[in-house]
């Protein structure tokens, strides 16, 4: 979050940049086809400008509103959209996006195009997408999400993101006088009804909430998390955490403004957390200070310490693996901790999903996918099974722990079957970890008598390989794929493949080349 608020002067509606920002990268991916890159840009900023018209909710309510009205401008642009663009033509930056990606969106049905966007583009989890569409009046989401996922990512020269030139509603009026404007830079982003707290002796940035029940009136983002915990009115200890953050290193500090998330007792020792954007910083007394990228999910709970986590206030009713309630006070769960021997791996359900530790400042959404599943037949994230909770826990341990935020990570057991000469039963997965963005990473793990890693894989047509030890002692290089698919090793000899698994002999210094085919 921050306090720089840019007001449109054709509708006297303040939006940060920021936001500003992802409504014109929305609706520039969404437009139908291709055309001129400059055209496209000035049309999709001139549908963010007039939505704002009118707009006087400041809530996240209210821009998950203007995000609507943005989707359904971009959907079915009108051609007087491209009658009077000037103002908008002339103020183009410099250098507009890559066309790789509106060249494979153009090729989408309109709803396919936006759930892509939605989840590849903004990072957007599958309950928020099905969520919007349901917005956009479409009849059956998740046939729509599960097209969008099937879509082959292009190759990009450089990020989505625009530059910084964009960041700004174009004015085809007057300026508003300075001190109207000075007003309305007091309101925060979204603000809800934001309490400022801190001791104003105390330097470091404003410390602002949203009201309590502030969730329950519009769009369920983080913006809409209140304060919570005992200490959330103690200006005392809120305005230290703030001096506290101010005083980081340069580049880890936040704006003018930050929300509070929490502030209070975890495990007796009195905790702050305070969020600016995508950072979240963490406080207890004594002036420690932690400082971590964690992302814009709307619902993913928060690791308070002591496997405690925060959740979001409509996440009222979590449960532990077994189906019994998970105690929570003031929003924060009792401790839980995963059971798999290195502390990471599923933890608690909520509603349909499960979360688990990855290591990250936030729980991660955690699905897996039996050997009979293929790419595009997914449905929305359900509740791990026994089965699935006990490869999760073995195949958390082999994954680095990731340095960025991950809003999901799902696990393919792509291969199931007795290993050869005297092997006992094993698995190959395939772990696929979503960052906020849309980028994903994916890494494929043996899991056997000795479970291992097996370096990178491709998480829609997973292959990977790896020299084993026979229980008789000899070595062979193994590799299995995906259903339908059969692996190829160059550089092994003997190569003999049954049921997808692929044995061969040969030198271990040699290096080998997988495909899948």
């Amino acid at each position: 979050m921050t306090e720089d608020v840019l007001t449109n002067t054709r509708t006297e509606s303040p939006i940060s940049k920021s936001a500003y920002g992802d409504l014109v990268r929305l609706a520039y991916f969404v437009l139908p086809g291709t055309g001129k890159r400059g055209y496209r840009l000035a049309i999709a900023r001139r549908i963010v400008d007039t939505t704002a018209r009118g707009v006087r909710d400041r809530s996240p309510a209210g821009l998950a509103r203007r995000r609507t009205r943005v989707l359904r401008r971009a959907l079915r642009p009108s051609r007087r959209l491209q009658i009077g663009l000037g103002p908008w033509l002339r103020a183009l930056p410099a250098r507009p996006p890559d066309p790789a990606l509106t060249a494979v969106l153009a090729k989408l049905h309109p709803h396919v195009r936006v759930a892509y966007v939605l989840r590849h583009v903004e990072g957007l989890p599958r309950y928020a997408v099905h969520d919007q569409l349901v917005e956009l009046r479409v009849r059956d989401p998740w046939p729509v999400i599960r097209a969008a996922d099937a879509v082959a990512p292009p190759a990009v020269r450089r990020p989505v993101r625009f530059e910084p030139a964009l960041l700004r509603p174009v004015r085809n009026r007057s300026v508003l006088p300075l001190a109207t404007a000075a007003v309305l830079t007091a309101a925060l982003v979204g603000a809800l009804v934001m309490t400022e707290r801190g001791d104003p002796r105390v330097p470091g940035p404003r410390l602002v909430s949203a009201a309590p029940e502030a969730w329950t009136r519009g769009a369920r983002t983080l913006d809409a998390w209140p304060a919570r915990g005992d200490l959330a009115r103690d200006r005392a200890f809120t305005g230290r955490a703030a001096g506290a953050w101010a005083a980081a290193p340069p580049g880890r500090r936040p704006g003018g403004t930050a929300q509070l998330l929490y502030a209070g007792h975890v495990g007796g020792t009195p905790v702050a957390l305070m969020r600016h954007g995508g950072r979240l910083a963490r406080y207890t007394p004594g002036g420690a200070l932690t400082v971590l990228e964690a992302g814009q999910d709307p619902s993913a709970p928060i690791a308070l310490g002591g496997g405690r986590y925060l959740l979001a206030p409509w996440d009222t009713r979590p449960e532990t693996l077994t189906g019994d309630r998970l105690a929570t006070s003031d929003g924060v769960t009792a401790p839980t901790r995963a059971r798999s021997g290195c502390g990471r791996g599923p933890l608690f359900h909520l509603g349909a999903r499960t979360v688990g530790d990855l290591g990250g400042p936030r729980a991660t959404v955690l699905t897996y996918h039996s050997p009979a599943y293929r790419p595009g037949r997914a449905g929305p994230p359900a509740r791990l099974g026994e089965k699935a909770r006990d490869l999760w826990d073995r195949v958390a341990c082999l994954t680095p722990r990731p340095d960025r935020p991950v809003s999901e990570a799902m696990a393919w057991n792509f291969w199931s079957g007795r290993l050869p000469h005297g092997g006992k039963p094993a698995d190959w997965v395939c772990t696929r970890l979503t960052h906020p963005g849309g980028a994903t990473t994916a890494r494929a793990a043996l899991l056997a008598a000795q479970d291992r890693a097996t370096g990178l894989c491709d998480a829609r047509r997973p292959v990977s390989g790896t020299w084993w030890r026979s229980p008789s002692g000899r070595r062979y290089y193994l590799a299995a794929a995906g259903r339908g698919l059969v692996p190829h090793a160059e550089g092994v000899r003997r190569p003999t493949t049954r049921k997808r698994l692929l044995i061969a002999t040969g030198s271990k210094d040699t290096p080998v080349e997988l495909t899948a085919r």
